[in-house]
């Protein structure tokens, strides 16, 4: 027999140097959806770019990855 499952979602960003995992506040919306949703929090999310999904055990693994204060 096969059992499908969902894959639950974790959203991280890294700040001041440690990683903050972020609750995933709707499993509807779009990954760019939670982004901006978290931007009245974080701020500096504004600008921030989308990592992933990268699968990891039983999750789908986003990374929140800010360009602000980097140089390229």
């Amino acid at each position: 027999m096969i059992t499908i499952e969902e894959l639950q979602r974790v959203f991280t960003y890294k700040a001041k140097a440690k990683d903050i995992t972020l609750e995933d506040p709707d499993g509807a919306l779009s990954p760019e959806t939670v982004l901006n949703f978290y931007t009245a929090t974080y701020p500096e999310l504004i600008t921030a770019s989308i990592e992933g999904p990268e699968i990891k055990g039983d999750a789908l693994h986003y990374r929140f990855v800010s360009t602000i204060g980097t140089k390229g």
